[in-house]
């Protein structure tokens, strides 16, 4: 399934499809004390949706969200991907 966006800050792929979003607030819910999952060096704030998680860079001049649905469980596999991008071309704050 093609998913296409006009933002060239978005970029979507799969079905259901995984959502990468560049430039995004810090989330609302994120205290410098909230628990974060640390891959491969970038950290994410997750949230639990309904049905996924959606993932948000913090520590980084820009923040980076990723919206992966349950059927990708477990939802934290794409940062794997995502992770070498997001540290090579987003610096640390």
């Amino acid at each position: 399934r093609r998913v296409t966006t006009d933002s060239p800050l978005v970029a979507a792929w799969g079905d259901p499809p995984i959502v990468l979003r560049c430039g995004v607030p810090v989330p609302a819910a994120y205290q410098p004390t909230s628990q974060v999952v640390t891959i491969n060096g970038v950290d994410w704030f997750p949230e639990q949706l309904t049905r996924g998680y959606v993932f948000t860079t913090v520590g980084r001049v820009a923040n980076v969200e990723v919206s992966v649905p349950d059927a990708y469980a477990p939802e934290v596999n794409p940062l794997v991907d995502l992770a070498g991008a997001v540290a090579d071309k987003v610096p640390k704050r």
